[in-house]
């Protein structure tokens, strides 16, 4: 016999023990792979077999589906409503009936057919068990080792299995090379034809979170939290943060002792990317001058309809509020969800700096003491002898 069968159900446990798999599991994938067995050597390939594997006594049953019919034109697909009758009672035509057969042996060719179904069966099986362990861990941080780094994507082993980190996850301007140790952050597991694959990331918003939960004790029992965040992996990354017990600095927490919280956090993204934390606030102008930070805000003018506002800062400031490439003001925009137009404000603007095309405003002393300074300004300015004359 080209297949042993005793030998064949003593490898299912053995099968089961090593790939940590259920026995039922692989049992079922051999009776899979019997059935495409007896569909080459008995029947054929378009058949409903089903086979039954007996571990205990090693003997398989091969139940074959036809339909009942007056006259059959097929043996392989169809039976006599009278032979029907003999298996059934109650049969009619019509009705689809299991044909019992017995098998003995199969062929050579039937038998590696059913020893490469068995090994596609039982990856495919391994696959699917591994990833519902993994289904669990979404939206984790799990410590995993680079494989390989191809053109769009990085595969990254996690332990029983692989993951893809695609070049929208990755950090920008990092690199990754083959057996190098790093944090990725699950975010889901998709299922396409070619099977479930894990997807990775350390460009996500959530990465960074997580980093913050296992340097910020707090974050446990809420007493700190993070409100809102805006990220341009690699680049920059701006966190709104609050606190919900009276007297504790948020921003003092998230960053620790001398730095050392959020400078542990930079040391895993890499330094390249800059890291705000600044104080969530209820009150939307309030918002929008600490998302700005560390710029100056002189007025904020609000248009909640189209959420829109517009941002006035000393002109001194303007660049730092729109920052690199439009990159402080973008942020700033994402983390309080409206749409900022940073101007200058005029009115902080130098009498000798005012363009000649722009209003010119003097402006009116009302103080003492202001009359007073420019009064000696003047004496200064032009001698005691010219006032006497």
């Amino acid at each position: 016999m080209d297949l042993d069968l005793k030998q064949l159900v003593m490898a299912i446990k053995t099968i089961a023990e090593e790939k940590n798999l259920p026995e039922e599991v692989v049992k079922e994938a051999v009776e899979q792979a019997l059935a495409a067995a007896y569909r080459r050597d008995y029947g054929d390939r378009d058949q409903d077999v089903r086979v039954s594997l007996n571990v205990n006594t090693g003997e398989i049953d091969a139940f074959v589906t036809k339909e009942v019919v007056d006259t059959p034109g097929s043996d392989a697909y169809e039976i006599s409503l009278k032979d029907a009758l003999k298996l059934k009672k109650t049969a009619v035509v019509g009705d689809k009936i299991e044909v019992h057969q017995k098998i003995d042996d199969f062929g050579r060719v039937a038998a590696q057919t059913a020893k490469q179904v068995i090994l596609q069966r039982l990856r495919e099986a391994e696959r699917e068990i591994i990833m519902e362990e993994y289904e669990d861990k979404i939206g984790t941080i799990i410590n995993g080792m680079v494989v390989r780094q191809e053109p769009s994507i990085v595969r990254v082993d996690l332990g029983r299995a692989q993951a893809i980190m695609p070049r929208s996850e990755q950090i920008q301007g990092e690199r990754y090379y083959p057996g190098q140790r790093i944090k990725v952050y699950l975010k889901d597991v998709e299922r396409g034809l070619r099977g479930p694959q894990l997807i990775v990331s350390r460009g996500c918003n959530e990465f960074i979170e997580w980093l913050f939960r296992a340097e910020v004790p707090e974050m446990e029992n809420n007493a700190v939290e993070i409100k809102g965040m805006a990220r341009e992996a690699g680049v920059r990354t701006k966190i709104a943060v609050s606190s919900s017990l009276p007297g504790v600095d948020p921003v003092g927490t998230f960053v620790g002792g001398h730095g050392t919280r959020v400078n542990a956090v930079m040391g895993e993204i890499g330094e390249q990317e800059k890291i705000d934390i600044i104080v969530f606030s209820d009150d939307t102008r309030s918002y929008i001058t600490n998302a700005l930070s560390p710029t100056k805000v002189t007025k904020v003018i609000i248009d909640d309809k189209s959420k829109r506002a517009q941002v006035l800062v000393p002109e001194d400031q303007l660049s730092i509020a729109i920052g690199k490439s439009g990159q402080n003001v973008r942020l700033a925009s994402k983390l309080t969800g409206y749409e900022l137009d940073v101007e200058a404000d005029r009115q902080d603007v130098p009498k000798e700096t005012v363009k000649p095309d722009e209003p010119h405003h003097v402006p009116k002393l009302k103080k003492k003491e202001q009359l007073e300074s420019s009064l000696l300004e003047a004496i200064e300015e032009h001698g005691v002898d010219q006032l006497d004359q």
